[in-house]
């Protein structure tokens, strides 16, 4: 029984690394998404463009620019002195949002009036506008909080003790809240999905395109023996593309690794029989190498979309968030999340854990089912 699977375990290596575009795909790939996913892929907002559109240019109107300036969220990139020179500049997409300070503006401020401000922020970017809109609430918020009292202490000549609320903020996790940190974990999951699933049901049907499967099939090898030869090699792979990217997020981006690695690579074993079941279970479907690809890529975009990697399930309509429960890749972003930034245990993910074991005995029962009817 071993030496049948060793003999076809030197075969599928001897065909992965055959061809130098594979190998590519293998260990290239994983580094560029994370590259990718590294510096570009991120919810920082940082640096906004934004135009002035003063006609108070008063000492106050002055004052509050600057502290938008000098915040380092916003960076003032033209002076507008027409309406429509700012809406230029939106539609342009030359800046993401516009200050507009009325006459009088500065007069009311200090009159104990209200001062209006207007923002006008680009909305196409519904994510990007609202945390802009927030930067903006709290710098004009501490503004105002400063010009009452200094109005105050003019009028009273000595501050009077009042009582106020001293608001100190921590994260627990990710102290500098960088989504870096949120994401490139994640790329973990999603490499390991992309390669196993493509390269498991494309195996096989290689075989049926080759004219081999039926010669394999009257082989003494029995059909557990085929299948674990079929898999085995790509869940090798997947677990040296756990490492590949675990480096480079971490000694790269200088992404924190709280957690036990050892546990990283139990939950990637769970995680395994997923991906490699449904790429075995799209293999028994497909005829052609190609139909194979569209198969995983059906599955795959779907399950990255339904995971949470990019966008929150809760937010989800309630129907989509049933789904979720059936995608290995949410369970296992949760547990890359947990190890990378939280330090969690088995203790505390234990359920996602246990949640993938039922989900990968399925697919691969299913898949295994599947197979002996196809080649019968």
């Amino acid at each position: 029984m071993f030496e049948r699977i060793r003999h076809m375990l030197r075969k599928e290596f001897i065909q992965i690394f055959r061809d130098p575009k594979m190998k590519g795909v293998i260990f290239l790939m994983p580094v560029i998404q994370v590259l990718v996913f590294g510096y570009a892929v991120t919810t920082d907002v940082t640096n906004v463009s934004t135009a002035v559109y003063d006609l108070d240019d008063s000492v106050a109107s002055r004052e509050l620019i600057s502290r938008f300036a000098g915040s380092g969220y916003f960076e003032i990139a033209a002076h507008v002195g027409r309406p429509e020179e700012a809406q230029q500049l939106v539609d342009r997409g030359e800046v993401q949002a516009v200050l507009h300070m009325r006459r009088g503006f500065g007069e009311n401020l200090y009159g104990g009036r209200t001062a209006q401000l207007q923002v006008i922020v680009d909305g196409t970017d519904s994510n990007t506008a609202g945390i802009v809109l927030d930067y903006t609430g709290r710098i004009v918020r501490d503004f105002s909080q400063q010009v009452l009292l200094d109005r105050r202490l003019r009028l009273q000549g000595e501050e009077q003790p009042t009582g106020q609320i001293d608001l100190r903020t921590r994260a627990w996790f990710n102290e500098n809240l960088e989504s870096r940190n949120f994401y490139v974990p994640g790329v973990i999951a999603i490499i390991v999905m992309l390669v196993t699933l493509m390269l498991t049901s494309m195996a096989v049907v290689r075989e049926k395109e080759i004219g081999t499967m039926e010669q394999i099939m009257v082989t003494p090898i029995t059909q557990a023996e085929f299948i674990l030869g079929k898999t085995a090699p790509f869940a090798l792979i997947g677990f040296a593309d756990v490492l590949l990217v675990a480096f480079v997020g971490v000694f790269w981006f200088e992404v924190p690794i709280q957690g036990s690695l050892l546990l990283l690579f139990g939950a990637t074993a769970l995680y395994l029989l997923s991906t490699l079941g449904m790429g075995l279970l799209i293999s028994t479907v497909s005829e052609t190498q190609q139909q194979a690809m569209m198969g995983a890529f059906f599955f795959y975009f779907p399950a990255v979309l339904l995971s949470g990697f990019m966008f929150p399930i809760a937010n989800m309509p309630e129907v989509i968030q049933w789904l979720t429960y059936l995608n290995p890749l949410r369970y296992f972003l949760v547990i890359v999340r947990g190890i990378f930034l939280k330090g969690v245990g088995p203790d505390v993910l234990w359920p996602q854990m246990l949640a993938l074991a039922l989900l990968g005995s399925a697919v691969l029962w299913l898949a295994a089912r599947r197979f002996h009817k196809t080649t019968a």
